[in-house]
Parts: C-alpha cells; structure tokens; sequence
C-alpha cells in the first residue's frame, strides 16, 4: 500500500495536499505522521525524513520502490497511477489551467504563506486584522486569490473552481483554512466556496484529525506563546 509521511495537521499545509487529493479522490494509502519537533539536521523529524527524502521536507509519498516528494509531484504521480480517479479536469484546456493555477500556488503568495501560516485550530483574527493593516504584499495576495478563485468559479459555474472537485481545490484548501484562522476579508461568493472546501469529506476529515492534535509546536506559532 502507498505510504505517505506527513507533519502535524495543524500546521502542514504541503501535507495537507495529497492527504485530501488522495481522501477525496478513495485512493487507499498508509499515514505515517512524523511529528514537527525541530527542523535541525539533529532532530527526529529531519533524520526520519532524510532517510526518504533529499530536502528533508514533508510530504512524502512511497509506493514500493518508488519515492516521490515535492507536492506537486506527489499529485502528478497519483493522477498517472490512478487514471480512473480523474485527479485533473477531463478537458485538456481545463486541465492545463488548473495545472498553471496549481504552479503559482506551489510558487507564489510568499507574503500570505510566510505572515498567515496555516493554524487550523487558532483563532488569529486580531491578528488578521493587524497583518491586512501592516503587511501590502498580504493584501496583494489576498486580492490575488479572490481574482483568481472568483473568475475560476464564473468560468466554470462551480461548486469546485473547475465545476467538479479536482488537484486544483485540495492545494488551495489550506488557503481556505488560512483565510478562516486569520479572518480574512471575501467576498460572499469566495466565502460561499471557502465553506464548499472545507465540507468536503476530506477536508473535514483532515480538520478533525488537526483540532484533535493538541500539540503545541512553538517554531510554527509566531503570534502566540502558549496554547
């Protein structure tokens, strides 16, 4: 069976990815869950992942001999072993978007990634508040995401932002959760497709398994000092 290695559910935004493209899509895989305690080259984590992976990141996904790491490799590995699955739109026109949308994803919004990290079971709205004052290249971002996310979903006539769900609405569901920790500011149809995202089975199952975690990692809480 594939294994995929994973970090903490309530910070591993990478790790999210293929864990709700594989839930959502009923591809059977093992989690292995190795625990964020320190990103130095001595700690369980690195020595556990290094062992698999070069870069010393997750996620990981291990299909007998075969390794793949890298998100979005990992989502490209899938969709070619799992054809029936239709992990990427059928239309090629479709499907060459989503893969653009995904790259700039993979890419981009630095600002939003670095200041509005993923923390599902926070409630940081203070703090979006400040960082949507202070931070323009947030902003940028955000505004970014809705132009994006909004003529996606005029494009295709929802409820996914390529009509059925896809790749591309499991690596933009931590978005979502960032977006709803940090209470960031959308307009209703971005809300009403945030909220689609996060009730996807998947996705809850994913946000479940986060809010039961009670694992309080300091190196990913920058607006907190205590759970």
């Amino acid at each position: 069976m594939i294994k995929l290695y994973i970090g903490n559910k309530n910070y591993s935004s990478w790790s999210m990815r293929p864990w709700v493209l594989m839930k959502q899509a009923g591809i059977a895989f093992e989690e292995v869950m190795v625990r964020f305690d320190s990103f130095d080259e001595h700690s369980k984590f690195k020595h556990t992942i290094l062992a698999l992976n070069p870069t010393g990141t997750v996620p990981v996904l291990q299909d007998g001999d075969i390794v793949v790491y890298d998100t979005l490799a990992i989502c490209e590995y899938l969709a070619e072993t799992h054809p029936d699955k239709k992990l990427w739109p059928a239309d090629k026109a479709r499907r060459a978007r989503a893969r653009s949308v995904c790259a700039e994803m993979h890419a981009g919004f630095r600002a939003l990634r670095s200041h509005c990290g993923m923390n599902i079971e926070a409630d940081l709205s203070q703090q979006g508040r400040l960082i949507l004052r202070d931070q323009p290249d947030v902003r940028a971002d955000l505004d970014r995401i809705v132009q994006l996310w909004g003529g996606l979903l005029d494009a295709h006539g929802g409820p996914m932002l390529f009509g059925e769900f896809s790749t591309a609405d499991a690596y933009f569901a931590p978005v979502c959760t960032r977006i709803k920790t940090f209470a960031l500011p959308v307009p209703a149809a971005i809300s009403g497709y945030i909220e689609r995202v996060l009730a996807l089975p998947g996705v809850k199952a994913w946000i479940a398994d986060a809010l039961v975690e009670k694992d309080f990692v300091l190196m990913d809480e920058p607006y907190r000092l205590e759970h």
